[in-house]
């Protein structure tokens, strides 16, 4: 990714980037998406980045020696310190639907920011909306008080998140709205795409936004809008 596409995947949402994946295939069907709600800490930014994925639990605690556990915590730092970057983590909650541990909290979120991550993506739990820093944007499934028992299960593995399989390495786009995994092969033609989207929503929003029109007119700028995107 160079970085003309990466500076205009992070100014753009991501149903413009669902969309816009989708003029790049040249048909609907695009399915590699989030499913459901999720809350996002700073609702005017997105997140872009290679994924960096993990496995985590909070509702028992761990059965394993305290010393694996430790050393696979530090090992799962380590992992998210390097690999490719624009970075994000990707870690799924094994307890969804009953998640109760909140990863992502002050702690965390600044540990990871150090490491050169933009972002988090997860299917648990956040907290400390008030102390999470700037420039580090969480989409989770949910909000809550506690940590729980929370630890690390695996790292460098697929994950799911809300119905989306994340791969190791996978680009992902996520904000408010949920997250998409771009697909390799789109890479080459998505700002082209991202273009032409704005080009043909342009033409019907200028007809009708803040504006009244009849049907006569709203029919001419709808046939203009399909041809636009053809």
């Amino acid at each position: 990714m160079d970085d003309a596409l990466y500076d205009l995947l992070k100014r753009v949402d991501t149903p413009t980037v669902c969309n816009a994946i989708e003029v790049a295939q040249g048909k609907r069907g695009f399915d590699d998406f989030t499913r459901g709600t999720m809350q996002c800490s700073a609702p005017g930014q997105a997140m872009v980045g290679y994924a960096r994925t993990a496995r985590i639990q909070a509702v028992n605690p761990p059965s394993e020696a305290p010393e694996v556990i430790k050393a696979r915590r530090m090992a799962y730092y380590k992992y998210m310190a390097e690999g490719p970057r624009p970075g994000v983590a990707v870690v799924q909650d094994m307890d969804v639907p009953n998640a109760i541990g909140a990863y992502w909290g002050e702690i965390n979120t600044n540990v990871h920011k150090a490491f050169g991550l933009n972002g988090a993506l997860t299917d648990g739990v956040m907290r400390d909306l008030g102390d999470l820093p700037d420039g580090f944007t969480v989409v989770a499934g949910s909000i809550g008080p506690s940590h729980g028992f929370v630890h690390v299960v695996d790292f460098d593995h697929p994950v799911d998140i809300q119905g989306m399989k994340v791969a190791p390495g996978a680009l992902v786009h996520a904000d408010r709205h949920g997250a998409v995994v771009i697909p390799d092969d789109v890479m080459p033609r998505l700002e082209a795409a991202i273009a032409q989207l704005f080009k043909s929503e342009k033409v019907v929003l200028d007809a009708v936004k803040d504006k009244q029109i009849d049907f006569a007119g709203f029919e001419a700028a709808w046939a203009a809008f399909e041809a636009s995107r053809t």
